[in-house]
């Protein structure tokens, strides 16, 4: 087991590296690009980070794609749409938040209005390098399914509800995971079906729709086992240091899913969204419901 998870653990380093140099090549100079923009770009794309989504693009494609499929495309694409939500999230308007990964955010290391403005740059980007990496229907098929996944019934609709409703002690579990469906859940979820499409991108057919299905279905799970355990990791570091006056935000606050419910319950959540996908991942399970191609 040990020797398993050592090999893993050594793929996955080994894809991450890949993964940097895919995204460095990808924040090239070129006319009309001001440097300051693609400064600011690259200071947040290239900001050091878990690469989870990209990784997830990666995996897929390899799962059930072509012997030579190539992810990288799509695999930028969805950092970028990562990246771009970050930098907007930590502005003054929304999180306002000063240090991310360690480092000054965007906008304290370049100003408000140049943070925006990279935050739109990646976010367009991403869908460039969509468009030119794939053949017309798997590119139009990666962009349709980006732009649902960051868009206004995605993503960004998770982010409004986050900020307008609130989240607090009487917020409902059912509530909090439809938020987390959207806001956290939907990029992860859209990385998976890129992964799919990308690995028949030159197939003679586009990827069967169950099999979509059935990685949308893994992908949800993952999302809400994703989004509880960082709650979760949250809610402790901030039970350990709730003493220090300097903390942004109170203990309720800063953790939806404890605030919600007793730990244990959380901890049960968790699990119950990491075994769920077992099922679903199976080649001969039937589609499950609540799940979108």
């Amino acid at each position: 087991m040990a020797e398993t998870a050592a090999t893993f653990d050594n793929y996955l380093r080994d894809k991450c590296t890949l993964i940097e140099a895919h995204l460095r090549a990808a924040l090239r100079p070129e006319p009309g690009l001001p440097a300051a923009l693609l400064e600011a770009m690259s200071y947040s794309l290239l900001a050091p980070g878990k690469r989870l989504r990209p990784v997830l693009v990666v995996l897929a494609c390899a799962a059930c794609g072509e012997p030579d499929a190539d992810p990288w495309p799509a695999a930028c694409a969805v950092e970028m749409v990562h990246a771009y939500s970050l930098v907007h999230d930590d502005l003054p308007a929304m999180d306002d938040d000063d240090l991310r990964r360690g480092q000054p955010t965007c906008h304290k290391k370049f100003g408000e209005a140049l943070a925006i403005l990279a935050g739109d740059a990646l976010l367009t980007l991403a869908f460039q390098v969509l468009a030119e990496g794939y053949p017309p229907l798997a590119a139009a098929s990666c962009c349709r399914q980006l732009a649902r996944a960051a868009g206004a019934a995605g993503m960004v609709g998770g982010q409004v509800d986050d900020i307008c409703l609130g989240i607090n002690e009487h917020t409902s579990l059912a509530d909090l995971e439809a938020l987390h469906l959207r806001k956290t859940g939907a990029l992860i979820r859209a990385s998976l079906k890129l992964g799919v499409i990308a690995g028949h991108a030159r197939a003679p057919r586009p990827p069967d729709p169950g099999l979509l299905q059935r990685f949308d279905a893994f992908g949800r799970c993952l999302g809400l086992a994703f989004q509880i355990t960082d709650d979760l990791l949250t809610w402790r570091v901030r039970r350990t240091t709730r003493a220090n006056a300097s903390a942004k935000m109170p203990l309720a606050a800063s953790s939806p899913t404890p605030a919600c419910s007793a730990l244990p319950r959380a901890d049960d959540e968790r699990s119950c969204s990491v075994r769920r996908p077992v099922s679903t991942w199976l080649p001969w399970a039937p589609p499950p419901s609540g799940c979108s191609v």
